[in-house]
């Protein structure tokens, strides 16, 4: 019986660290809009399209840095992304609104750098925001896309967050 309860605990602990590894490990990342609320319109195409104020906590001790990503998965072409920046100091814990985090910026799927905001052509979209802690900073130039950033992340995520807000254009 004592072995039974032994393995037990020991395969526990063993998904747990497993689930750490592979990034399970989470964060908090919050704003001036609720999880799944509405996203404020002087954030989107339809305002000044600047950057909603982020708070982030809950960053591990040994991280070394942080990426920022901010997408649209429900985009007519699929996955949209809005925001990329890598290279964040593990410091940071907040940005302010309209502000960048000190970072290199990547390429958008709009194809510039920088922040742009929600603007769905119809219906209600959701837009992620999301915060992955690495194990290591990205040797990523500036401008670099999204699929390369996935690509240099992937073995480095130990912990992560994300806030979703949903957008609908007023016509």
């Amino acid at each position: 019986m004592q072995k039974a309860i032994n393995a037990g605990a020991l395969a526990i602990a063993l998904v747990a660290l497993a689930s750490f590894a592979a990034g399970g490990a989470r964060m908090k990342i919050t704003s001036s809009f609720q999880e799944g609320g509405n996203i404020p319109s002087k954030f989107t195409c339809d305002g000044g399209d600047s950057s909603p104020p982020l708070q982030i906590a809950e960053i591990p001790s040994g991280a070394k840095s942080l990426v920022l990503v901010v997408d649209d998965p429900d985009a007519p072409s699929g996955l949209f992304t809005h925001w990329i920046v890598w290279n964040i100091s593990p410091q940071t814990n907040a940005i302010a609104e309209g502000s960048a985090p000190k970072g290199v910026q990547g390429t958008s799927d709009f194809g510039k750098s920088g922040y742009g905001g929600p603007c769905p052509p119809s219906g209600t979209h959701r837009y992620y925001f999301k915060i992955f802690a690495l194990d290591r900073e990205l040797n990523l130039p500036f401008g670099t896309k999204r699929n390369q950033l996935d690509a240099a992340m992937k073995g480095h995520v130990v912990a992560q967050g994300e806030l979703m807000g949903r957008y609908s254009r007023k016509k």
